[in-house]
């Protein structure tokens, strides 16, 4: 059996591919930019491996990310803005900096003793150092370096998590419970006059709040409804594995016919548990 490969071996295979007279033509079109969709794809690929459990899949999903990672070092060494090595050594001073109770001398192979300290202790350690990093950089406002890019979901999260930091928040997730129904009549009111910008707008200030609620509740939005979005699909599949067995016609059912069979579907699930 022939020796694995190393990462040594991808980096040379990306310089192959980028080779501008024996690569492959596709991949010396891309650019950064061009990336971007496929970075995001991949990363949401390997979220949904994990989350279906997919483990003897799930190699081959990281391996696709980190791929994109050594995509992006290519095209940096080739424009002569960083490479590889820099972007691994950047990393690691970054997480040896953010974890002074794992690395008290300030170096990767330090010999230092075991510290005790407790989760919630390390997370407010890391926002700190964080936000001593956002201030060496001379960010004048609160919420920069926040991502554009970012599902709008789990953007709202960041922007209020920031906001937190400096008081701007509620006490507890009641408060933000108040406020979603303050938001929900809003939205029954534009809706009433039949205004579709004005509909838009208090829906987007209502998914806002909610996003605000899970970051209160310490839960991931986006993680939330995939698992939402799973269950309904395999509820949905129930009913439909019925109306397919009944050899009828969608519309030949009434909406109470067919929630009944969604109502089956989640006893099911129940009785499993």
């Amino acid at each position: 059996m022939s020796d694995r490969y190393t990462l040594d071996d991808l980096i040379y295979l990306m310089e192959r591919l980028r080779d501008p007279k024996t690569g492959c033509p596709w991949d010396l079109e891309q650019t950064f930019a061009s990336i971007v969709p496929h970075t995001l794809e991949e990363a949401y690929e390997v979220a949904d491996t994990i989350e279906r459990q997919d483990w003897p899949h799930l190699k081959d999903e990281l391996g696709d990310l980190l791929f994109q990672v050594i995509f992006y070092s290519q095209l940096g060494k080739e424009q002569s803005l960083f490479d590889l090595h820099e972007v691994v050594d950047q990393l690691c001073s970054k997480l040896v900096r953010r974890h002074p109770h794992v690395f008290p001398t300030g170096q990767l192979r330090d010999s230092a003793e075991s510290v005790e300290i407790d989760q919630q202790t390390v997370n407010a350690q890391w926002e700190r150092i964080k936000e001593q990093e956002r201030e060496s950089k001379d960010r004048a406002r609160v919420l920069d370096e926040v991502p554009t890019t970012l599902p709008a979901m789990s953007r709202a999260v960041k922007l209020t998590k920031r906001a937190s930091k400096v008081g701007f928040d509620w006490d507890d997730a009641t408060g933000v419970l108040d406020k979603i129904e303050e938001e929900i009549q809003e939205l029954r009111e534009a809706m009433q006059q039949g205004d579709l910008g004005a509909v838009r707008e208090e829906l987007g200030d209502l998914l806002f709040v909610n996003a605000n609620l899970a970051r209160k509740l310490s839960v991931d939005p986006e993680q939330a409804v995939r698992n939402t979005n799973l269950k309904f699909e395999r509820r949905f599949n129930h009913v439909e594995d019925r109306v397919l067995a009944s050899g009828k016609d969608w519309r030949e059912f009434s909406l109470e016919e067919l929630d009944a069979w969604w109502d089956e579907a989640k006893k099911i699930e129940k009785s499993k548990k």
